[in-house]
C-alpha cells in the first residue's frame, strides 16, 4: 500500500486521480508495461528515450508504493528486477485509454493545421 505523500485530501476524483500519475514518464511507464507486458529495467528504459535512469527508478519506486507497479526481485547472479503492472496499475491504464484517444485526435488535428493549403 501507498506510504508516500500522496493522500489527499483532494478537491476531486480527477484530483486523485492525476497526482498518481504526475510527471512526465508515468503515464509512459504504464503504456510501456501495458502494451508489452512485464519488463526488465533495460527494456523500459530503451523503450522510454529521452528518460533518465534517475527519474526512471524514481516514478518506479513511487509507482510501486501507490500499487500501480509490481517489482520481482530474482536472487541470481547477475541480479534480475522485473517490472509489471498490477491490477490497480491496469485499471488505471485503462481509465486513461480515452484521454489517450483524445490526445490522438488532437495530433491529428494539429498536423492538419499545420498542413499547407492548396493554392
Amino acid at each position: 500500500m501507498a506510504t508516500s505523500a500522496r493522500r489527499g485530501p483532494y478537491v476531486c476524483g480527477i484530483d486523485a486521480g492525476m497526482d498518481v500519475v504526475s510527471g512526465k514518464w508515468k503515464s509512459l511507464i504504464l503504456w510501456e508495461l501495458n502494451n508489452h507486458g512485464t519488463r526488465r529495467f533495460g527494456e523500459l528504459r530503451r523503450g522510454l528515450p529521452g528518460v533518465s535512469e534517475k527519474m526512471l527508478i524514481q516514478h518506479l519506486r513511487e509507482m510501486e508504493e501507490d500499487d500501480l507497479v509490481h517489482r520481482e526481485v530474482y536472487r541470481e547472479v547477475p541480479p534480475r528486477v522485473e517490472y509489471s503492472l498490477t491490477e490497480h496499475g491496469t485499471s488505471l491504464n485503462e481509465a486513461l485509454r480515452s484521454l489517450g484517444e483524445w490526445g490522438m485526435r488532437r495530433c491529428e488535428r494539429l498536423d492538419a493545421e499545420d498542413a499547407p493549403t492548396p493554392a
